[in-house]
């Protein structure tokens, strides 16, 4: 069976030069809060709920796009990343690619659960921004890992 819904497996290799250093400088950033003044701009938004009980469906703020950046930048690097060909992509490999997606979206949502139970107030708002990005990277550490037993397995039984 061919799968269409793969980038090219050169498409890997930009998404890890992308993802690694996105992902370390945007958690830099999150702890540190970072937010240079170069970076503020008045930029559209859907839906505006100022502090002053003023609300507009479209409109302009002001807001540090730093965030912005870095999130698409994740975003953008780990689809690339998890949804890039392997080298030799078989039946196997597809395989292997669907049970660490099904595994990343339990684990993710079993994290969330608990979190919806045990986390409140502005720490659960940090879960929801982790949450946005954590079944991508669960899928990736899942699936990289397996593939490497995949082939040191392949390697002992030669």
């Amino acid at each position: 069976m061919k799968a269409n819904y793969l980038f090219p497996n050169r498409f890997k290799q930009i998404g890890w030069f992308m993802l690694i250093p996105s992902a370390i400088i945007g958690l830099v950033t999150l702890i540190y809060e970072y937010e240079p003044n170069f970076l503020d701009y008045d930029v559209p938004a859907i839906f505006i709920d100022e502090l002053l009980g003023n609300k507009q469906l479209f409109g302009m703020v002001s807001n540090n796009i730093l965030n912005e950046i870095f999130g698409v930048l994740i975003i953008i690097s780990s689809l690339l990343v998890a949804f890039s060909k392997e080298k030799l992509e078989d039946e196997y490999i597809s395989k292997i690619r669907l049970e660490s997606l099904v595994w990343a979206v339990y684990v993710n949502y079993g994290i969330l659960l608990f979190s919806f139970l045990f986390i409140f107030d502005f720490s659960f708002l940090w879960v929801m921004i982790f949450n946005m990005y954590t079944v991508l990277l669960f899928f990736i550490v899942r699936f990289n890992w397996q593939i490497s037993k995949l082939k040191k397995s392949a390697s002992y039984e030669e």
